[in-house]
């Protein structure tokens, strides 16, 4: 990324102290800051061995563990596409090949723009519905070519005040 991230570092002590620096907490703690920054920012671990008390390795073994968490920055619009088995089955795969093309990034990118990233799930739970997409907490299903389209086209729009 050209533009350097600015780290709100009183935010960061805030959600810190808001679990009471209990290093049990630290999932949390990392959804947290996840959810300000669309990733766990490097610069934040250092305080986070600090303030909690743990380990490097604890950390990065939380943020590789759960899909929630990425230590590489992601776009403002993360993609999930369902490639459980009831998916699957009603065409997932060309979901995820359709998106691919119009976003021209694989699974597991970012667009150059910042704007989106895609990534595969196992399940999102809306089985009846499939094939399905979420966008950020946004569950869109019953999906084709077109309408997968159509449906990460509408976050492009600018929001009308």
């Amino acid at each position: 990324m050209a533009n350097k991230l600015k780290i709100d570092w009183e935010k960061i002590e805030e959600i810190i102290e808001k679990y009471s620096r209990n290093h049990e907490a630290l999932l949390m703690i990392m959804q947290d800051i996840s959810d300000i920054y669309n990733y766990m920012p490097p610069e934040v671990v250092p305080v986070l061995i600090e303030k909690l008390g743990v380990g490097e390795s604890l950390i990065y073994s939380v943020a590789t563990f759960y899909k929630t968490i990425s230590l590489e920055p992601r776009g403002k619009y993360i993609v999930n596409v369902c490639t459980g088995t009831a998916c699957h089955v009603r065409g997932a795969d060309k979901i995820m090949d359709v998106l691919q093309e119009h976003l021209h990034i694989k699974e597991g990118q970012t667009t150059d723009d910042m704007f989106f990233s895609l990534e595969a799930v196992r399940c999102i739970g809306c089985c009846a519905s499939g094939p399905v997409i979420t966008v950020n907490q946004e569950t869109h299903g019953g999906l084709d070519r077109t309408s997968a389209i159509q449906a990460i086209d509408e976050y492009k729009q600018p929001v009308s005040k």
